[in-house]
C-alpha cells in the first residue's frame, strides 16, 4: 500500500510549510498537566551507515554510500512523540561533550522537546551507537557508561503528565512509574527480552500502574504460556487493562479488558530498509491516538501506519514521521487507483484530521550529520 521512489536524494526541508495539527487541542483547558508525554531514559548519538551491500568482512574495509547521525535511545520515542503534535518533556543526561550539544540541540531547539528536567554531566562522555544497515537488517555496536549520580537537586520528576512512557524491567520497580500514576498519568509500557530466561510476569512489578501494555508476540507469549499471540493478549489482560500484542509482517491484534473490545489490523505492505526506531514509532502513535479518545481500532490502524512510514527511511529518531508525512501519504494513495478500496477505508479517519498536504508524496526529511555551521 505504501510505495517507495527509491531514485531521489533526501534533501532538508525545513522553512517548508508544514501541517500544523494538535490531535488533543480540542481537550485542552485550565489546570491541563505540564505536559502531554512524559519519559525518561538514556540518549546515545547514533550514527547510521546505509547502502551497504552485505555485512562488512573482517579483515576488509567497507565503504557506505549514505551516512547519517541523530539522537538515538530514549530520543527516538520522544521524536516520534513531538513529531505527533504532543507536547514532551524528556529526562535524561547529557555528555558535556560536542555529541552530547548536538543530541541536546536537535531535540530541544529541533524538535520542541523539553529538556528542563535533563542534565548535562561534566567530564562524561555521550553514549554512542554505530549502526550498519543491509539487507533490511541492522547490526549495531555501542559503547557508553552510566551517568554518573546527579551533583545537587533536580526539577521535580516525573512532572504532571497526561502520560508517561515506561520500559519495564524484570525484576526491578522504578519509583517514578508509581509516582507517575499516582498523580494521574497514563501509563503506556512496553518490556525488553528478559535474558533470565525466567519471562515471570510477576517481575514485572511496575505492570500494575500501566494503562496499556505493548510487547510483541514473542515476548508476549512467553509471558503469559501461551502459544498464540491473540491469546496471549487476552491473557495480558488480566493484569493491565488494554494489551497490545505487534505481530510483526501480520499487524498487530490489541484487546481492551474493560469493554471486552478486540481490534485487528494487518500490516501496511512496505519496502522496509531500516526497522530501527520502529516500536517506538508504533507506541507513539498508539498514545497519541490513546489520549485523542480515538476507538481502538482507529489507534492501532493508526501506530501501524506510522511504524510503517518509518521503515522506509533510515535511522530512529531521523525516519519518525510528523502529519506531513501521513498527509502526504494519504492524499497519495486516496488519489491512486491501484490501491484496494477496501484496505483503504481502515483508515477514513484520517480525513477529518489532515489539512491538505504542503508537498507531494514520497516526502522525506533531511539526513542531518554533525559539524555542519549554521549560516549567519
Amino acid at each position: 500500500m505504501i510505495p517507495r521512489d527509491r531514485t531521489g536524494e533526501t534533501t532538508a526541508h525545513s522553512g517548508d510549510a508544514e501541517p500544523r495539527i494538535d490531535p488533543l487541542g480540542g481537550l485542552r483547558g485550565q489546570g491541563d498537566p505540564d505536559c502531554d508525554v512524559y519519559l525518561t531514559g538514556t540518549v546515545f548519538l547514533d550514527i547510521i551507515f546505509t547502502g551497504l551491500d552485505s555485512a562488512p568482512v573482517r579483515g576488509t574495509e567497507s565503504w557506505a554510500r549514505g551516512m547519517g547521525s541523530s539522537p538515538g535511545g530514549v530520543a527516538n520515542m520522544a521524536t516520534a512523540l513531538a513529531r505527533l503534535g504532543l507536547r514532551t518533556s524528556l529526562s535524561a543526561a547529557f555528555g558535556d561533550d560536542h555529541y552530547g550539544e548536538y543530541c541536546k540541540d536537535a531535540l530541544e531547539q529541533g524538535e520542541g522537546i523539553d529538556l528542563s528536567r535533563s542534565r548535562s554531566v561534566p567530564g562524561w562522555h555521550s553514549p554512542v551507537t554505530v549502526s550498519m544497515a543491509y539487507e533490511g537488517e541492522r547490526t549495531m555496536v555501542s559503547h557508553g557508561h552510566e551517568a554518573p549520580p546527579p551533583d545537587g537537586a533536580l526539577p521535580e520528576c516525573p512532572p504532571r503528565a497526561r502520560a508517561a512512557v515506561a520500559s519495564l524491567v524484570p525484576g526491578r520497580r522504578q519509583d517514578w512509574i508509581a509516582r507517575a500514576a499516582g498523580a494521574g498519568a497514563r501509563v503506556f509500557a512496553d518490556v525488553g527480552w528478559d535474558d533470565t530466561g525466567s519471562w515471570d510476569l510477576g517481575r514485572l512489578a511496575d505492570l500494575e500502574h500501566c494503562e496499556a501494555f505493548l510487547p510483541n508476540a514473542a515476548e508476549a507469549m512467553r509471558y503469559t504460556g501461551t502459544d498464540c499471540p491473540r491469546a496471549a493478549a487476552r491473557a495480558l489482560t488480566r493484569h493491565v487493562p488494554v494489551a497490545v500484542v505487534t505481530l510483526g509482517a501480520d499487524g498487530a491484534y490489541a484487546v481492551d479488558g474493560g469493554t471486552g473490545e478486540t481490534a485487528e489490523v494487518p500490516a501496511i505492505a512496505v519496502e522496509a530498509l531500516d526497522p530501527t526506531g520502529a516500536g517506538d514509532v508504533f507506541m507513539a502513535g498508539f498514545i497519541t491516538g490513546s489520549l485523542a479518545g480515538w476507538p481502538l481500532a482507529d489507534r492501532l490502524a493508526f501506530a501501524g501506519l506510522t511504524a510503517a512510514l518509518s521503515v522506509q527511511e533510515f535511522g530512529g529518531s531521523l525516519s519518525a514521521p510528523g502529519w506531513a508525512e501521513v498527509a502526504a501519504w494519504w492524499s497519495y494513495v486516496r488519489d491512486d487507483a491501484g490501491q484496494d478500496p477496501g484496505g483503504l477505508s481502515r483508515y477514513d479517519f484520517l480525513s477529518s484530521l489532515l489539512p491538505a498536504p504542503a508537498r507531494p508524496w514520497p516526502l522525506r526529511r533531511a539526513v542531518p550529520t554533525i559539524g555542519f555551521r549554521r549560516s549567519s
